[in-house]
């Protein structure tokens, strides 16, 4: 059967939205425009998936995925770097010298090491949504682009459920270097379906030199949602006195909705209220929790504050939380840090970085584990994109999209495994190449969401979620 996603209410009549969509499906096809109304979910008789929540650790700017989990020991020195390879947790399975922590969880993780994005360098929509076309420009965002992978979680979310089921942390994506980025956004479903975006103010430790490209300084920092406080004087009881108003107010508004998109502010008001009184989004969002065990922890960092909230949210039952390792170039504060884009000094710049995605990756993991949450949650390590496979003459690595790896652990993975293979030098796969829309897919098997199902877009033609992506079967359990 032909299966157009569609929510789980029921219309007056008794029947369910799934129901008219399945049944109305092929009419779809033929060019009859759905309700931009509906909602996504997959079908009836699909199978629950082993996750019930992600968290991706997000590493912007091209991560050089050889010098951490696709090492070559037995390359030339110029394509395999300063770094060793060390015994894992999963026998056969060696990654960097620099993430020892993160080398005792491998028995439950997942390498891909033949992942190729056809995209333009930097172009951040293929890891968020699976598509590949390449961008004419990165920095805008247009509503016709697909939704991300969170986004369609918060499309799918059950209307009974207060708490969001998409966060990104600990701020847009490209914020630090100016312009926002596509990728993390509703695109076509509507701005109502973007994240609930958290905000941060960045800083070094005192006396710290933020100008040193070859020895960057760690960015510390606790992020927060803007305006989650309520006003002084104005109580629950208040504040839903003037909710009700609001409502009253919108009647109105709603009268316009053909000719204007004012349809976005019903979800952006309810968003703003349960911010505002949801207890489990305040705790998880409490800063006395990130006291000094937890910092030590996972990393005392920015980076590593965020993957902790990640975990809080996790446990409060959100869905989808993306924690961005961004990068700031100084024009929306002081701070000079490149992120993963490493041009030069690719081994002094990971010698700071790889022990923050170390402990922060493996406090997650272990703290998923202690509470019982490891075996329903999916954690992915990815980036946009590779970097080349020699070191050039300033002993870094250029944009590569043609191999690289991501790393997936925990919920519906099989552990202990690798899946494909790059050359000798990590430039090629050599042994079954996987699409970024492959690796989305396999996101979407685990949260129990098929990838094929279809979506409609702003034209009203149906589209396959995963963007004709495939479950990568051998990894999945």
């Amino acid at each position: 059967m032909l299966t157009m996603l569609g929510g789980p209410r029921r219309f007056c009549d008794g029947v369910t939205r799934r129901e008219t969509l399945q049944a109305g499906a092929i009419a779809a096809c033929a060019g009859l425009n759905l309700p931009n109304f509906l909602r996504a979910e997959a079908a009836a008789d699909r199978p629950p998936g082993k996750a019930k929540s992600v968290v991706v650790l997000y590493l912007h700017g091209g991560a050089p995925t050889q010098d951490m989990f696709d090492m070559k020991p037995q390359a030339p020195v110029e394509v395999r770097g300063e770094f060793k390879p060390i015994a894992t947790s999963a026998p056969g399975i060696e990654i960097c010298e620099h993430l020892p922590l993160s080398a005792k969880w491998m028995h439950r993780t997942a390498i891909v090491r033949s992942v190729i994005n056809k995209s333009n360098c930097h172009n951040t929509m293929p890891s968020y949504t699976g598509f590949e076309e390449p961008l004419p420009d990165l920095t805008i965002l247009r509503d016709s682009y697909p939704p991300s992978m969170g986004s369609v979680c918060e499309y799918l979310k059950d209307p009974a459920q207060d708490m969001p089921a998409y966060v990104h942390l600990p701020a847009p994506l490209g914020w630090g270097g100016g312009p926002r980025k596509a990728g993390p956004y509703g695109g076509f479903l509507g701005a109502r379906y973007a994240p609930l975006e958290t905000i941060c103010e960045p800083y070094v430790d005192k006396g710290t030199p933020t100008d040193i490209r070859e020895n960057p300084a760690l960015i510390k920092g606790i992020p927060r949602i803007a305006d989650s406080r309520l006003a002084d004087g104005v109580t629950i009881d208040r504040l839903s006195q003037r909710r009700s108003l609001l409502e009253q107010l919108n009647y109105g508004v709603r009268q316009m909705e053909a000719r204007m998109p004012l349809n976005q502010f019903d979800r952006f008001q309810q968003r703003a209220f349960d911010v505002l009184t949801s207890h489990k989004l305040a705790a998880a969002f409490d800063p006395k929790q990130i006291d000094e065990r937890v910092q030590q922890r996972y990393g005392d960092t920015l980076f590593g504050n965020s993957t902790f909230i990640g975990l809080k949210l996790v446990q409060a039952g959100v869905r989808f939380v993306h924690v961005l390792w961004d990068w700031y170039n100084g024009r929306l504060s002081n701070l000079q840090d490149f992120g993963w884009d490493t041009h030069m000094w690719n081994f002094q710049i990971l010698k700071k970085y790889l022990p923050v995605v170390d402990m922060s990756f493996s406090s997650l993991m272990e703290d998923l584990d202690q509470s019982g949450l490891l075996d329903e949650t999916l954690v992915v390590i990815m980036s946009d994109f590779g970097r080349t496979p020699n070191v050039n003459k300033d002993a870094g690595r250029d944009h590569w999209t043609f191999c690289y790896s991501v790393v997936l652990a925990g919920a519906g993975i099989r552990g202990g495994t690798i899946y494909g293979a790059s050359d000798k030098h990590a430039a090629w796969p050599v042994d079954r190449p996987v699409s970024t829309a492959d690796i989305c897919a396999t996101i979407y098997e685990c949260l129990g969401i098929d990838p094929h199902s279809l979506i409609t877009d702003k034209l009203g033609r149906p589209l396959p979620v995963g963007h004709g992506g495939n479950p990568i079967r051998d990894i999945l359990v």
